[in-house]
């Protein structure tokens, strides 16, 4: 018996350990790819500034500018944005290793799944993105600077603050698309019934509210911005999750 329990507990701890050397090189190749882009684009980092604080200065009135109050921000937040554009642009190569690594635990119609997840979940983040560059940040930068005017305040910005702020509604906007994709591998996995995810849906929207105005700048206007889209991603995923409930007797009786 001892003997057994021996053998038994060396074949977990093997286990664990292939699956930890697994997941080192998986993170180790999502790294790779990050900084191969990111190398690729570091020289042109000045113009992908520019490029990336553009909404923001076409919504500075006549006199407003982007300050620098760091001594060497002028050089690191080029840096990060240029990082955070490795980033995106490598997101399909480090979705995939997730994938890839969780594919080994999957039923083999399962890991049939990882191409179409992995495209959509890619497809659905520049979306979210895109939205929040070209659609929110003018809308929200306007609204806030017309508030400026009756105080008479000149609006400066800091290129580091500006930095925060942006990554922070990027990675919102960016995981808020990728709802559908959640809601279609709860339903497809068995994790949680379609009919359950319909039934909490009040409690969605109500959590689409609270994070938005947790993410977002204290104003109604982008609240909305953020929460609006969530829900009715959240809604999009439930039809579509509608072709992949295992069951097709439930699938009659919940997609009705």
């Amino acid at each position: 018996m001892t003997e057994n329990n021996s053998t038994e507990d060396s074949g977990l701890q093997e286990t664990f350990l292939s699956h930890l050397f697994e997941l080192r090189d998986r993170v180790i190749k999502a790294a790779l790819a990050i900084i191969v882009v990111f190398i690729c684009l570091v020289y042109w980092a000045p113009d992908i500034f520019h490029l990336f604080a553009q909404p923001l200065l076409e919504a500075l009135p006549a006199g407003g500018k982007m300050i620098v109050t760091d001594v060497t921000g002028s050089f690191f937040v080029p840096m990060k944005v240029t990082m955070l554009v490795a980033f995106i642009i490598a997101l399909p190569v480090v979705i995939y290793q997730l994938w890839a690594f969780i594919a080994p635990g999957l039923y083999l119609h399962e890991r049939k799944l990882i191409l179409p997840l992995v495209v959509s979940s890619y497809t659905l983040f520049i979306i979210g993105v895109a939205f929040a560059y070209f659609l929110v940040f003018p809308t929200v930068f306007k609204f806030m600077a017309s508030y400026n005017a009756p105080l008479g305040a000149e609006m400066s910005t800091d290129i580091d603050n500006y930095l925060s702020f942006a990554m922070t509604i990027f990675l919102a906007f960016g995981i808020t698309f990728e709802v559908p994709v959640v809601v279609v591998v709860l339903v497809r996995m068995g994790m949680v019934p379609l009919a359950k995810l319909k039934e909490i849906r009040p409690y969605v929207i109500v959590g689409a509210f609270v994070i938005s105005a947790v993410v977002t700048p204290p104003d109604v206007l982008s609240q909305l911005l953020l929460a609006v889209p969530m829900t009715l991603l959240y809604e999009l995923g439930l039809l579509i999750a509608c072709f992949y409930v295992p069951n097709k007797a439930d699938r009659r009786r919940v997609c009705r």
